[in-house]
């Protein structure tokens, strides 16, 4: 993947909190973050008992059915200038955290046009993509490395301990590396951000199993990954300017080698124990890529619905 080297980057919904960063969960009492790989659901790319639980905890209160605000108070985080450097995407191109600011400036300028366009709903970015080292206070509770990246819809922030890809996704997974995983990753969490504008969450009754309401939740994150990932090289920003200049079918491929190995049965597996459909909350490792290509080869919303009658 590479970017214009020419086009500006925005660095105003990039924080990072440094190690044990700062932040105070509020609203009603944080929701726990349960941290690892346990139930043999990865950690990463969302715990989805925070999301279902926070759905049923703040009722009505996701977008869709009015404020998500949560605890976020962005004057309590103390923030390290990580991404101050990060003006042009020739700066994008040769340093790996101005790449991720990139990518979520090129997620933001998708998704502000193809929301609209393609449903009813109105489009807000995320608070906050925030990275942080060791542990950090949200809205939806504590979390720590452990538990990689995740979207919390109480703040609308997408946390992301940047070790998760090396640690965790590399080295307890044996996923792959490469340039595109993170941006896979990224997207997979924005998409959940785009669930939260759509009410989606509120679709979220049953918690474990194949085909249930988590798996059909986290399979749809993937989907709408593939769509930015289908017009990532033609979405333009504000001014007209192509921010990612450059995408090749190794890129994808990386994405697909991302999501086979965060399937809930490649999880379980690689844990030395045998496969259990029952406990799944994500997805098998060939759904997680089947859906990335639908919404990579579609591009579209509709055929992303993991919610109607049979697609799952």
């Amino acid at each position: 993947m590479r970017f214009n080297p020419k086009a500006r980057l925005n660095t105003r919904r990039m924080g990072d909190a440094g190690r044990s960063g700062a932040r105070t969960g509020g609203g009603s009492g944080g929701l726990p973050i349960p941290g690892g790989l346990a139930g043999g659901g990865v950690g990463g790319l969302i715990v989805l008992v925070i999301v279902v639980g926070l759905a049923m905890w703040l009722g009505g209160g996701l977008p869709g059915g009015g404020s998500s605000s949560g605890g976020y108070d962005d004057s309590r985080m103390s923030d390290t200038g990580r991404y101050d450097s990060c003006q042009t995407g020739e700066d994008a191109n040769s340093s790996a955290d101005c790449a991720r600011v990139a990518v979520e400036n090129s997620l933001y300028d998708y998704w502000s046009t193809t929301l609209p366009k393609q449903s009813t709903a109105s489009f807000s970015p995320e608070q906050k993509v925030e990275t942080f080292t060791g542990s950090i206070s949200t809205g939806c509770g504590q979390a720590s490395a452990d538990v990689g990246p995740f979207y919390c819809p109480a703040d609308q922030t997408i946390y992301l301990d940047t070790t998760f890809f090396e640690d965790v996704l590399q080295g307890q997974l044996r996923g792959p590396s490469g340039a595109f995983v993170e941006p896979y990753v990224l997207a997979h969490e924005y998409g959940h951000h785009i669930q939260n504008l759509l009410g989606t969450m509120s679709k979220v009754k049953t918690q474990q199993g194949p085909h249930s309401d988590s798996v059909r939740l986290e399979l749809q994150a993937d989907c709408y990954a593939g769509m930015w990932a289908h017009s990532a090289t033609t979405t333009q920003d504000e001014n007209g300017v192509v921010l990612i200049s450059d995408l090749t079918q190794q890129d994808v491929q990386q994405a697909i080698d991302a999501a086979t190995a965060v399937g809930d049965d490649r999880i379980q597996q690689q844990s030395g124990g045998g496969v259990n459909p029952d406990s799944w909350t994500h997805g098998s490792s060939q759904e997680r890529v089947d859906w990335f290509l639908t919404g990579y080869k579609s591009g579209s919303l509709k055929a992303c619905d993991t919610f109607a009658a049979g697609a799952v």
